[in-house]
């Protein structure tokens, strides 16, 4: 992997990876989101990302839609904690087009109000979807219990009666402070000419503000939760997420959690908690556990959902699965297992170039590092079994660990 990368006078950093593919995936990933909300800004990250289709100096709304979609192309966008991204799928040939249309969107939106009055009605209509997931909403309460008081904690999409009350002028405002070149970069995967890429984009950015960087919010000293929270939601399952806080980003454990995860509840149908609830007990269609970091904490979790009345034998064998872990070191054949399981899922997964383009361009954003699967392999070839069991005994103790169950 030969990546093609340059900063811009805007400020601006580009990553490029060369491929055969006529296929381009492209965009811009701006490190702003949830996290960056202050105080009664609540889901106004996510509010600017979906305005952001709406009209700029130059386009509307529909001219906006069929930039690329007339071309058979496709444009989308999200927002997460720490993050928004939009990007195309195009073919190489109209790189210009989706170049200039995501930098027009990025940077001169002009978010009408008109259009603000219509589209906050489609947020509240995707809350309410999510409301009626609740093993969905069970991750953001647990985030929410983790990081209470800091903006980490509330949920992405906001509350619908603060929603209604924002204006052309707070999503100007927030996007004036966070949509800058400095904060962002623009990846490309396909087979495209670098040195236009970069013309493209300095055409489209060196007039754009060099906005300074707004000081990150950093984690406070948190409260410890509570080890048992109930909350009554008329759910015809219980669903039940036992969890703690784990490891920041660049955490040197990380990694080590990472290959704990998936051996203990990762994707696979032989994770271990899969084999115990599902495949031994027939309790359970779903039990998972997740790993979440973040620029200066993280998360770790293992969510199931059952019938009430297994609520009490499901937790007991999650405790049985931890403490197994915890006090008995992995035998040098399961713990080779586990890391070809891993490398073997991770280059399954890059074989999906969107989702690929989209992880190469965030790693760039945050870690000003290219992504060398090779690089990556080494690292966890290195983990030893006392690197497993020291990041068990570290975060699976039972008095560490916060259990919330919707009922």
């Amino acid at each position: 992997m030969n990546y093609n990368t340059k900063t811009l006078a805007s400020g601006l950093r580009v990553i490029h990876l060369p491929s055969a593919s006529p296929v381009v995936y492209c965009g811009y990933q701006i490190a702003a989101g949830t996290c960056d909300e202050q105080p009664g800004e609540e889901g106004l990250a996510h509010f600017c990302e979906h305005m952001t289709f709406k009209g700029t100096e130059r386009r509307n709304a529909l001219q906006i839609i069929n930039a690329l979609e007339r071309l058979g192309g496709d444009l989308n966008a999200y927002t997460n904690k720490e993050s928004t991204v939009f990007y195309a799928a195009i073919q190489k040939e109209h790189l210009r087009v989706a170049v200039d249309l995501l930098s027009d969107m990025v940077f001169h939106s002009q978010y009408p109000q008109a259009e603000m009055d219509r589209e906050v009605e489609v947020i509240c209509d995707e809350i309410e979807s999510y409301n009626d997931s609740p093993a969905e909403l069970i991750y953001d309460e647990f985030e929410n219990i983790l990081f209470e008081g800091h903006p980490l904690g509330h949920n992405i999409l906001g509350q619908a009666d603060k929603l209604r009350t924002y204006t052309s002028d707070d999503l100007k405002r927030f996007t004036a402070q966070h949509y800058s070149p400095m904060k962002a970069v623009f990846f490309a995967y396909g087979d495209i000419d670098f040195q236009l890429l970069v013309k493209l984009l300095s055409r489209t950015t060196n007039s754009c503000s060099r906005t300074p960087e707004p000081p990150h919010l950093r984690t406070p000293e948190l409260r410890t939760p509570d080890h048992l929270i109930v909350m009554d939601k008329g759910t015809h399952q219980a669903h039940v997420i036992i969890g703690t806080r784990a490891y920041a980003v660049h955490h040197p454990r990380r990694l080590v959690l990472y290959l704990l995860n998936n051996l203990l509840g990762g994707p696979s149908m032989n994770a271990r908690l899969n084999l115990s609830l599902r495949e031994r007990n027939g309790l359970v269609y779903t039990v998972e556990s997740s790993m979440v970091a973040y620029g200066d904490t993280g998360v770790w979790a293992v969510y199931f959902g059952c019938d009430p009345h297994d609520v009490t034998r499901c937790r007991r064998l999650v405790r049985r699965e931890l403490d197994k872990l915890m006090t008995r070191p992995l035998t040098r054949t399961a713990l080779a297992a586990a890391k070809q399981q891993l490398k073997g899922q991770i280059a399954i997964a890059c074989d999906n170039r969107e989702q690929f383009a989209l992880d190469f361009g965030k790693i760039f954003l945050f870690d000003g590092e290219e992504r060398h699967l090779d690089r990556l392999f080494s690292k966890i070839d290195a983990i030893t079994a006392a690197d497993v069991q020291q990041v068990a005994c570290e975060l699976f103790p039972e008095e560490r660990l916060t259990t919330l169950i919707f009922k």
